[in-house]
């Protein structure tokens, strides 16, 4: 494998249904482009969004690293 694979961030998906288009960006600019998408094209109203299975398993993932799933002994 070459070095830039393993030094470039992982890319999600993002979908907005309105305009018919998919996109894969860099993780840590989704937020972002998100943000810019909606704001241009559609007045701020959140339409644009990250594939629904990758934010599934992104909130699977910081719930399991904040411990919520985590059972309290009672």
């Amino acid at each position: 494998m070459s070095g830039d694979s393993e030094d470039a961030p992982p890319t999600v998906t993002i979908e907005c249904p309105e305009c018919g288009t998919e996109s894969k960006v860099p993780l840590p600019d989704a937020a972002e482009r998100l943000d810019t998408h909606n704001e241009r094209v559609h007045d701020g109203e959140a339409v644009a969004q990250l594939d629904p299975v990758v934010a599934d398993r992104l909130a699977d993932i910081l719930a399991e690293e904040m411990g919520i799933w985590e059972e309290t002994e009672t």
